[in-house]
């Protein structure tokens, strides 16, 4: 929101691209990571240490709730982005050099919590996830006011510091629980690649694809819609902050369950229902700062705990533990299809012209049925295979019974 503001980014429709490429790099590159952390988990702490200093992210373009502690590569990428003047060069440096760093440096960590974690792993995810959005109800307001009072070259080197400082004595701590010969031992195991035959882990994936390309389009386009509308830049950044304090609970709340007797299946419709029934209903007729708030709430609680169910979802097809860290790879993988098209699918969406008292005021209309689609369509695979399994299958052979007999 900030970047479409300046003069020299602002001719391009493709801004939030920035944001999008270093998230969707960090789903995208997931089932390339997850094999070799499996090869060299001897090496984990040292993973970390060099994907922070190349992954310290701020993500500027709208979704500071991302924010999570970094490693050396992401903050020389966020010092190397406060000297950028071109689009081109954001997204090298924010985009592609942050994506990588914070690869380097997250799915390690997710590697430890398998260790320490299992009967209560989707408890465990869930927290892990939300504690993002601890920092998003906050980083908005704060991002905000020094963009406004010192520009963006800035407020980058500042961040980079400040990022540094707070989480680089952090690391020390991080360790994983099994020993250097266990490490060994499952680095030498092969891996278990059954599940590919297994059409619950198809189900699964096409449901979190579906969910992915609509999840990331309020994050980035409510501070504008909000704008649209004649609220102020603080409230459009209070809709973010609100929506990461909903994240918080959602996702805590769908991973705790997820771990209790409550179906995995049930859940997932759960989170995209209501996701997709908040974006139709509430987001396209939102012409004041009330309902937005709803929305952020409403959306932020369902759409944000669909991923803190990925451990069970990975577990439901497969107990090998070197085939759920694949499984779980390639949900990420998965999402990120849709995290990257976000960038491109928004610009693409976004209409001319803004009219109060039309859904989704016109310029949003397709972006709001788009992203509710999106959820619907995430629900309704899974409850296809529920269905199915629970006797539809049956129909065709009783209709071709019945028309002969």
């Amino acid at each position: 929101d900030y970047y479409s503001e300046l003069p020299e980014f602002a001719d391009s429709r493709y801004i939030s691209v920035v944001g999008t490429v270093a998230s969707g790099i960090s789903y995208l590159g997931a089932p390339l990571t997850a094999p070799f952390i499996k090869r060299y988990q001897r090496y984990q702490r040292q993973m970390i240490w060099i994907g922070c200093t190349i992954s310290a992210k701020v993500n500027l373009h709208a979704q500071v709730s991302m924010l999570t502690p970094p490693g050396p590569i992401c903050i020389l990428a966020l010092v190397a982005g406060s000297f950028a003047n071109t689009l081109e060069t954001l997204i090298l440096t924010q985009g592609v050099a942050y994506g990588v760093g914070f690869l380097i440096f997250y799915y390690p960590i997710l590697n430890m919590v398998n260790e320490y974690w299992i009967a209560r792993r989707g408890m465990a995810y869930g927290l892990l996830c939300s504690a993002t959005g601890v920092s998003g109800a906050v980083m908005p307001f704060v991002m905000g006011k020094m963009l406004n009072q010192y520009g963006y070259r800035i407020t980058l080197r500042a961040v980079a510091v400040a990022l540094f400082i707070l989480t680089g004595p952090l690391i020390p701590f991080l360790k994983g629980r099994l020993p250097a010969s266990r490490h060994t031992a499952s680095a030498t195991a092969k891996s278990d690649w059954g599940f590919l035959r297994m059409p619950l882990f198809w189900v699964y994936s096409a449901s979190n694809v579906a969910q992915g390309l609509g999840y990331f389009l309020p994050s980035l386009y409510l501070p504008s819609y909000a704008r649209s509308i004649g609220l102020s830049n603080t409230e459009g950044a209070l809709l973010l902050a609100l929506m990461s304090v909903a994240q918080v609970a959602g996702q805590f709340t769908f991973g705790f369950l997820s771990d209790k007797n409550v179906s995995v299946n049930l859940l997932i419709t759960l989170s995209s229902v209501g996701a997709a029934v908040a974006a139709f209903t509430i987001w396209g007729f939102a012409h004041s700062l009330a309902p937005l708030v709803a929305f952020a709430l409403i959306y932020g609680f369902f759409g944000a705990g669909y991923v803190a169910m990925w451990a069970r979802m990975s577990t439901s097809v497969s107990t090998d533990p070197t085939a759920t860290s694949m499984i779980f790879g390639l949900f990420c993988f998965g999402k990120g299809i849709g995290n990257v098209a976000t960038g491109p699918l928004g610009g693409n969406l976004i209409l001319q012209g803004v009219e109060l008292d039309n859904y989704g005021l016109v310029k949003y209309m397709a972006v709001v049925i788009f992203t509710g689609a999106c959820m619907a369509l995430s629900a309704l695979v899974v409850c296809s295979r529920s269905l199915w399994k629970s006797g539809l299958r049956d129909i065709p052979r009783r209709l071709t019974y019945a028309w002969f007999h």
